[in-house]
């Protein structure tokens, strides 16, 4: 039926009933909502409704629902209801249709497998409550009763909440039976007691026994603490490590024995889960602060989201779990102070061990690399690191380390490109990333979905159309601006992705899902809005060049620079005293250096060490605020560290060697390469010489690279003695090059491409294209000032197509 025939039969103008056009409920509030309202009309009976296709499919219940397995209900079928109709209560007068008064009796959400409308159409549909008294399975079934209605049965399935009870006694004062305060075990569909504290102990007493702990309720409405990134878990016994857990990040907040349930972004979602909101007002105490995952777990025991997703659509009837793996508070103490292995030996004391609503988050303490292998095999998103010892802070800590098999981010939406062939929905997503308060375009995702996915996500954009771009196209992409549908940029989705192309845009890029518990404030941007402290400080002296002035160059060089330097180990050229004042250099990471700046576990003689490395353009300059000039990564990638990508030979003219025989040396160490089958790109290296990088595919280690570069070093020289050199002696380096080959080692680094030098003036090493080298009359053209003109009218990177280059190591 329609909403027509809810308008048909009402007078608005003397009901206080809601028209068919009033608004409906909180579109945030997405999971699908049921009412039931007793209506005292000229006979009484529940009005029994269930929100479907943007309406209330809704049925008169002459006796109201019943618990009792087995017993059948009749429920005529009436006309659909507004949304807003939820909320009503009131009395209809005398002389309108339906006159009586109305209450609501029980409200919450419910959910069924598939669609509930083609289930409605068949006569059959199997669905679960969510509610304050009415909980659990039941199904509604069409019977071939003749009337001027289509009569139901509405019928308790099988279940923990069966109980000899029905409506009208709840209603008379009657307690309801076991609903999720009972903390109903998914695994198992039995219901289990909450646990008790030991003996007599007050919780707030036993919290208070915790080192740390202060006396003073934590404050709600608290934002929960967020990890930073690492490619690898750290090693130790002062490390605990979780499962990742793949859903929503939900606080809780329970005051005076009443939950309310918070997304990542703050919005209220007590209403949105009851189930949730009961098994923490269930809990033993009054007052608690808990930091968890919203998930539903498959039958292997992994968080699906997939799954969660159709539990919050209301197309699943998969139970959800709220996964809690912090508690800041508890009972008027704050934790937040204490040691974190013993705020959670006191939440698994609280919560139980047996996971049932609400589940205690585990954890293995030590064997962080055993516990990520293991992750892996049985195929979950990652591994999440925390010190034993940290406190709880609100704030994004290194304490805490997301370490995951896979590559993902959050992007919004821009716009979309229609679909081709026989897709339906749209073709690709463009991706855009917030920066300095506008959007960078990082490219398109075509693959990752299914159909329903393409469909839901096509509904929703196709609703957010605009005509104006927020986004400026590089003129590089194979499309033009007017084949998009652009649209108003607040959705976010994550993408798995793996790394970054020469041109700042996402590579072989795949929607992972959709992210509606994150706002734009949420997305980790990257965006270089890193306070550096006294700009107005001399870096260098002789061009009067400050601090803030090196920040803003490498915030303007960035599109160019990062593609080098990103997800590689790196060894840092700090200068706190300026350029002139006295540099070192540094490999091992440090919290001190930022929260952008990451850390990866490589295996040294002495055991694993921490080396740093950077994702975005925020850990760039956070390096920067720490008096960083010079930046010189690995030839390896994070990824696979043990396997190098690239190889560089140095040419490092002696005493004697003018500019024009380096450049006639680069160009005969290119051809000689070619004659090797291999590909190279040219670099001034900012000093008094060049570098020739080769891209090679990352198959051999770095023993091999090394021999390699050495052999081809020596032949060089043995070929040309009067031009090359291959040994660092510096007794026999007057009036030839030195062909540095040793920056090929495991460990061993050259400058990045757009990296200041630490010398008298500030120059740059520059990545040029080999048409270029006959005009470049000196190895240090490339001042700071000269090489942001050069970024400002570049449109294409010198090495495009590096990354593109697959060519192996001769001989391997």
């Amino acid at each position: 039926m329609s909403l027509r025939d809810y308008h048909r039969k009402r007078r608005f103008d003397d009901t206080p009933e809601p028209d068919a056009e009033s608004g409906g409920r909180n579109a945030k509030a997405r999971r699908p909502i049921f009412v039931v309202q007793l209506h005292h009309a000229r006979s009484r009976h529940y009005d029994f409704r269930l929100e479907a296709d943007g309406a209330l499919k809704s049925w008169a219940v002459p006796k109201g629902p019943s618990f009792r397995l087995g017993e059948k209900r009749l429920a005529v079928e009436v006309e659909d209801h507004p949304l807003a109709y939820a909320t009503f209560e009131g009395d209809i007068p005398e002389g309108n249709y339906g006159a009586g008064h109305v209450d609501v009796f029980d409200h919450g959400t419910w959910a069924s497998e598939g669609d509930p409308m083609e289930a409605i159409a068949a006569g059959k549909l199997d669905f679960v409550l969510h509610g304050d008294k009415l909980n659990g399975a039941w199904k509604l079934v069409r019977t071939n009763l003749r009337g001027k209605q289509k009569q139901w049965l509405l019928i308790k399935r099988d279940d923990e909440y069966v109980a000899d009870l029905d409506a009208d006694e709840l209603e008379a004062g009657k307690k309801p039976p076991p609903t999720a305060r009972s903390r109903v075990n998914t695994s198992t569909g039995k219901a289990k007691k909450s646990p008790k504290p030991a003996g007599k102990a007050r919780w707030s007493q036993r919290a208070l026994l915790i080192e740390g702990a202060r006396k003073g309720d934590y404050p709600t409405g608290f934002s929960p603490q967020l990890a930073s990134t690492r490619e690898m878990p750290p090693t130790g016994e002062d490390w605990l490590h979780e499962i990742k857990w793949d859903g929503y990040r939900m606080m809780a907040d329970l005051v005076k024995g009443k939950a309310k349930l918070r997304s990542r972004g703050q919005l209220d979602w007590t209403e949105t889960f009851p189930e949730v909101a009961h098994a923490v007002e269930a809990l033993p105490v009054k007052e608690v602060r808990l930091d968890g995952e919203l998930v539903v777990i498959d039958k292997q025991g992994r968080s699906d989201f997939s799954a969660l997703q159709r539990a919050i659509d209301g197309t699943s009837k998969q139970p959800l779990r709220y996964v809690v793996f912090d508690m800041p508070g508890i009972e008027g103490v704050d934790l937040s102070r204490c040691a974190l292995v013993e705020r959670k030996r006191l939440l698994k004391e609280l919560v139980g061990s047996e996971p049932g609503v609400l589940a205690f988050s585990e954890h293995i303490l030590g064997h962080g690399k055993e516990v990520f292998a293991a992750s892996k095999e049985r195929g979950l998103e990652g591994i999440v690191s925390k010190r034993i010892d940290s406190a709880y802070s609100q704030s994004r800590s290194p304490a805490w380390a997301k370490v995951k098999h896979e590559d993902t981010d959050e992007f919004v939406v821009v716009g979309y490109t229609a679909p081709k062939g026989s897709r339906n929905g749209f073709g690709s997503l463009l991706m855009a990333k917030p920066e300095h308060g506008a959007f960078r375009y990082v490219g398109r995702v075509g693959t990752g979905y299914d159909d329903a996915t393409l469909k839901s996500l096509e509904a929703t954009l196709s609703k957010l159309r605009t005509r104006e771009a927020s986004i400026e196209l590089p003129r590089h992409v194979p499309f033009s601006a007017h084949s998009v549908h652009w649209v108003k940029p607040v959705v976010v989705v994550e993408v798995a992705f793996r790394g970054w192309a020469k041109e700042g845009l996402l590579r072989q890029a795949s929607f992972k899902r959709l992210r509606e518990d994150k706002r734009m404030k949420d997305l980790d941007t990257g965006s270089g809005e890193v306070n550096i402290t006294h700009p107005e400080r001399v870096v260098y002296k002789k061009e009067k060049i400050s601090k803030g002035q090196v920040a803003d160059y490498y915030r303007q060089v960035g599109r160019w620079l990062l593609p080098e330097l990103v997800r590689r180990p790196l060894s840092l050229v700090r200068c706190p005293d300026g350029a002139q004042g006295e540099c070192f250099f540094q490999k091992h990471h440090s919290d001190a250096l930022g929260k952008s700046v990451r850390a990866i576990s490589l295996k040294q003689k002495s055991g694993n060490e921490d080396y740093l490395y950077i994702e975005d353009l925020a850990g760039l300059l956070e390096l920067v605020q720490m008096n960083s000039l010079e930046f010189h990564p690995w030839g390896s990638r994070v990824e696979a560290p043990e396997k190098p990508d690239r190889m560089v030979f140095d040419l490092d003219p002696g005493p004697g060697v003018t500019w024009p025989q380096v450049k006639s040396a680069a160009r005969d160490i290119r051809k000689r390469l070619e004659q090797a089958g291999l590909q190279s790109y040219l670099r001034l290296s900012g000093g008094k010489g060049l570098h020739v990088v080769v891209p090679i595919n990352p198959a051999p280690g770095w023993d091999e690279v090394k021999d390699f570069c050495g052999a081809f070093a020596e032949a060089l020289a043995a070929h040309s003695p009067e031009k090359y050199v291959a040994t660092m002696s510096k007794a026999k380096r007057n009036g030839v090059i030195f062909v540095d080959w040793l920056r090929n080692g495991r460990g061993a680094t050259s400058v990045c491409s757009w990296s200041l030098r630490a010398r008298e003036l500030a120059t740059v090493a520059m990545p040029l294209r080999w048409e270029e080298l006959a005009k470049v009359d000196a190895p240090g053209m490339y001042t700071m000032a000269r090489a942001l003109q050069r970024a400002a009218r570049l449109r294409n990177d010198p090495w495009e197509g590096m990354d593109q280059v697959s060519q192996d190591l001769p001989g391997t």
